[in-house]
Formats: structure tokens, sequence, C-alpha cells
């Protein structure tokens, strides 16, 4: 009951609290993008001495690295604690934090899949000139646990990347132009992440109607891509002003339609599924009328998963391809079945009986 009122809803308020009144094993996915501590100690200038608007917020600042890493823990724990057997966890961070935030994430027995490098394709100038732009932030992909088996998306992943394997190098643009959160031309959120990068790591870690935290929520990109992806999603968010634009953000979210969610990945890795099983398991009877689309065809169910029509018997996709006269036919979406006033596909009763998509 508690899982259901979390769903798609957004609170402000403190992380550590919050996530202390979360049930056990509630979360697919977690997207943490933390405070970095990036200690800034000086005011940055650009060259004709303007002012660079860095993260010089209150959130960012702790007392020294023990009050960090004690942070740290205390977040990752609840996380681990929240997450489901099989869910993973995604943290994004800079060199300020990221190792810190990697030795916590072993110490807690994740189990790191991946570090990804998000190669930004326009970073922000080194205006001082005293060492390399930092043009990067890392991303660490673990699992709950070194037997947890997780989602992964591989097929589209690949689809995505012009049907080459996708790398753990991510070219892509820091959040500018439109998509950034501006209230009268001052940037809401110093930090305000792409959807670009949100919508490849839920694309590739998660499923459509999968649960999705994000405990530092910032400007809301997780929520909103979630939301477009068709996945449930909860997040947190201590500082007020930035609850106001997340939430406002995503009042202005729309969905993509449902019948554009299904990906590659979950038609080629669902386990195979025989038609004789939906007798099997009572979800369609022996006897029971089938038709095409138009049910302009129909065909009568038999006892071993067979079907007739006329003079014709055999599996679903044979007969199919018999009546259209072709090679083969999926009879998963040739064959309708009547469910109170409308016809639907007999693969939705095969959909009641695979597991959630998952990389074994």
């Amino acid at each position: 009951m508690i899982k259901s009122i979390l769903k798609n809803k957004i609170i402000n308020g403190d992380s550590l609290k919050e996530l202390k009144k979360i049930p056990d094993e509630t979360f697919d996915l977690i997207f943490a993008d933390p405070p970095y501590n990036l200690q800034l100690k000086k005011e940055l200038s650009r060259p004709d001495s303007s002012k660079v608007k860095a993260v010089d917020d209150k959130w960012d600042k702790f007392k020294n690295f023990k009050s960090y890493d004690e942070f740290t823990l205390n977040w990752l724990s609840e996380c681990k604690r929240i997450l489901k057997k099989n869910g993973t966890i995604w943290v994004i961070g800079s060199y300020h934090n990221i190792f810190r935030v990697g030795s916590a994430i072993q110490d807690l027995g994740f189990w790191i899949l991946n570090d990804v490098i998000w190669n930004k394709n326009n970073p922000m100038p080194n205006f001082r000139g005293t060492r390399f732009t930092n043009a990067h932030e890392t991303l660490i992909w673990a699992s709950k646990n070194e037997g947890s088996k997780y989602t992964f998306n591989y097929q589209s992943l690949k689809c995505l990347n012009d049907d080459l394997q996708m790398r753990s190098t991510w070219n892509l643009p820091i959040c500018n132009g439109k998509e950034r959160l501006k209230n009268k031309g001052i940037k809401v959120h110093s930090t305000q992440k792409p959807e670009s990068l949100l919508h490849r790591i839920i694309l590739a870690s998660s499923n459509k109607n999968d649960f999705i935290l994000d405990p530092f929520l910032g400007s809301g990109t997780t929520a909103v891509v979630s939301k477009k992806l068709g996945r449930n999603y909860y997040g947190i968010e201590k500082e007020k002003n930035y609850f106001e634009a997340a939430n406002k953000r995503l009042k202005n979210t729309k969905v993509i339609e449902d019948e554009y969610l299904d990906t590659l990945q979950n038609n080629r890795t669902k386990p195979r599924v025989p038609f004789g099983s939906l007798i099997e398991m009572g979800l369609i009877k022996p006897g029971t009328e089938i038709y095409d689309q138009k049910k302009k065809i129909n065909a009568k169910i038999m006892v071993d998963g067979s079907i007739k029509y006329q003079q014709s018997e055999g599996s679903i996709h044979k007969v199919a391809a018999k009546i259209l006269g072709a090679e083969s036919c999926n009879g998963w979406t040739f064959w309708h079945y009547q469910s109170g006033n409308s016809l639907k596909p007999i693969d939705d009763l095969r959909q009641r009986l695979r597991p959630t998509n998952q990389f074994l």
C-alpha cells in the first residue's frame, strides 16, 4: 500500500530522513546525483573579468571528508535496503567525490557493473589555465549484489547506437538552450543534467512500468524522463526552489504514447512461451474461438494447443500462414480473443506468463 502511494510523486524533504520511511525492496532502479563536495575556495572569473556561476551552493558544502563519507554511507545504505534484489543503481560524480563514493559502494556490497564516462561535447572552459579542462563526469553502475539478475537492454542500446555495441564512453552535451531551466535569465540549478543522459540510463537499465528513485532530484530530470518513458518515479529534493521548479516541469511533461515504448531488447530477450502454456495455465480454454483482427475468420483451440480452421489444423502460426498464403506468419499478433466488448491479441495473454525482462 505504501509503495503505491509513493508512485509518480516528488516531495520536498531531506533524503536521509525520507529514505528511512520507504519499505524494503521498493525500487527497480535508482539514479543518484549527490552533492559533489567541490570545496571551491575562490570565485571563478572569465578572461574579461566577469564572474562564473559555479557550484558554490550551501548544499554542496561539507565540514571535511569524514563528514562527507558518513553522509555517503548513510544514503547509500538506505538505497541498498530499498532497492529490489535484481535492481541497479547509478551514481554520478566528478573527480572531487566519485572515488570516495565508489569505495562506499563496494564496502556496502554492491557489485559494480560498469564505470561510464560522460564526455561533455561542450564543457565549461578552464578559465584559470592551471590544469586540464574538466570535460567529463563519471557514472558508476552497480547491481545490488554480485548474483543479481539485473536488467540490461543490450539490443535497445545497440539500436540507439546505429547497430554498434554501446561503449562506456558517452559523448553527450551538457544541459543548455531551451532545456535549461532559468528564472529571470539565471540558472535555476547549477548542475542540471541533460535529458539525453537520463534517457540513455533509463532505457538501458529499466523496463516500462518499472519504479525509479532519485534521492537528490534537483531540477527533476530523472522524474521527467521516467514519465516520458512510461516508468514510475519517486523523487526527493531538499531545496524548495528546486522542488518547485521540478514540480512545474513535471506538470508540463507529456508521456510518450504507450505503443511507442516497446523496445527491440524487450522483444528479443523475453523467454519463449509456447501457446500451449496458456492452456496449461488456464489463461485460455480448449474450445475457445479466436479471430483475425476484423473478426472475419475464426478458429477453435484444441486441448493440445493446436487450432482448427475449416480443414486446416496446426499451430497458431502454421494455420495463420496458410490462411494468408504466406510462408510464415506470427500467430501471436494475427489471432485475437474476445475480452468483454473488444478483441485483444492473444499475445496479451502471453505477456502475463513472462517475467520482468532481465539480463540473465
